[in-house]
């Protein structure tokens, strides 16, 4: 047989898509290989479980553009499917003078992505969260909380009601694209499909490789180490709570996490990881490393953040560091309330040039769509990632 389409990944964006490839086509046969036992297990799994609002991303973007909408279609597709969220809301903590200048532009810049933001005094974000000190801060009423998982779990059983079919276990190792049709392989299995989209997070370079495709960039996994603070301790905060982001650097910064489940996490920091799919502390992988310690992008990366690099860096190694970048706006914790918690690991693209790239990133044939980078917050915006890959797929506009 010969599916209309084929989706390698099973990850939220190469659901999303799945999805939308078939409510765009109600009636095509579609395939979804995934290489794990179930869904949503890498990055979708890994993450904050945060539906964000789209604050900090330049108005007009394709990540503005993309987070708002998406952060609406995520709270519509929970609500239709009864999956549980919270719209907790989130304040973004300013400590000193530069931070207040900061989160003023941020004002300036969510306002002009259609954002209802509030801007918070210490008076009132002390009444607000009285465990949390700062000179001002920023309120976002919309930012939610959810459980990504499950939203995956949700898209997967949408893609079979229409026709879809979903194969686990399966890591591909063939793809060969002929005149007519691109054949997929795994082991001694073969699959065809008549246009094929892969979104492969954290191996979508070497997904592209396989395909025959020239790629010029690495994917370099990036590690946040998160902690969780102790059951007692889970009505610390009603709120999220942001510190003031550095605008230089790709990362949000260690922040407080209200979990969907009641619990409250810390984190995370962003340190090289020695593997891309390594969850526990310390693991390595030859391979993985290897990919990326012999790109000279990576090195050029490495140099021009390398005071970030080695402050991240000491905060993976100490826990008295970590704990210094929370007690900057929430001075009561304490070393104990640091419990261990699962890392989530980031798919980085990095280009020859050093840049870390913030944008999509496709590479394409007559028959295939690669999509090799898909910024953060993909997850939030991974219902409009989906319609948007699937137009392009098909050759539409989005």
């Amino acid at each position: 047989m010969t599916y209309d389409f084929c989706v390698i990944g099973g990850g939220i964006v190469g659901l999303a898509t799945a999805m939308k490839l078939l409510e765009m086509r109600p009636g095509a046969s579609l395939l979804l290989l995934e290489k794990e036992a179930r869904v949503g297990v890498h990055q979708t799994g890994h993450n904050s479980g945060v539906i964000h609002a789209g604050i900090y991303y330049k108005p007009g973007s394709a990540k503005a553009k993309y987070c708002v909408a998406g952060a609406v279609a995520m709270r519509a597709f929970c609500a239709e499917h009864r999956i549980p969220f919270e719209m907790c809301g989130k304040l973004i903590v300013a400590t000193n003078p530069l931070e207040e200048r900061r989160i003023a532009e941020l004002f300036e810049r969510a306002t002009a992505n259609g954002l209802k933001l509030e801007r918070v005094g210490a008076a009132e974000l002390r009444e607000r969260e009285p465990a949390i000190r700062g000179t001002a801060a920023l309120l976002s009423p919309e930012t939610s909380i959810v459980d990504f998982v499950k939203v995956c779990e949700t898209m997967a059983r949408r893609v079979e009601a229409a026709g879809g079919t979903i194969v686990l276990d399966t890591a591909v190792d063939l793809v060969r694209e002929t005149g007519s049709e691109v054949e997929i392989g795994s082991g001694e299995r073969r699959w065809s499909a008549r246009r094929l989209v892969v979104c492969a997070g954290l191996q979508s370079d070497r997904m592209a490789r396989l395909a025959g495709l020239a790629v010029d960039f690495r994917i370099v996994p990036f590690r946040g180490e998160y902690f969780r603070l102790p059951a007692e301790k889970s009505g610390l905060i009603r709120h999220l709570i942001y510190p003031a982001p550095d605008p230089t650097l790709p990362f949000l910064g260690v922040h407080l996490t209200r979990m969907i489940d009641g619990s409250v996490t810390v984190g995370p920091n962003a340190v090289i990881g020695f593997a891309r799919e390594g969850y526990p502390k310390l693991s390595f992988d030859l391979r993985d490393t290897l990919s990326f310690a012999g790109f000279p992008g990576f090195w050029t990366l490495v140099w021009r953040h390398r005071r970030h690099v080695l402050r991240e860096l000491r905060g993976s190694l100490s826990r008295a560091a970590y704990l210094e970048e929370c007690r900057k706006y929430c001075p009561s914790l304490t070393l104990a309330d640091l419990l261990p918690f699962r890392a989530g690991v980031r798919a980085q693209a990095v280009l020859r040039n050093g840049e870390a790239v913030e944008d999509f990133l496709f590479l394409s044939t007559p028959r295939m769509l690669h999509v090799c980078n898909a910024p953060s917050p993909a997850a939030t915006s991974a219902l409009p990632i989906g319609t948007m890959v699937a137009a392009r797929l098909l050759g539409t506009a989005a």
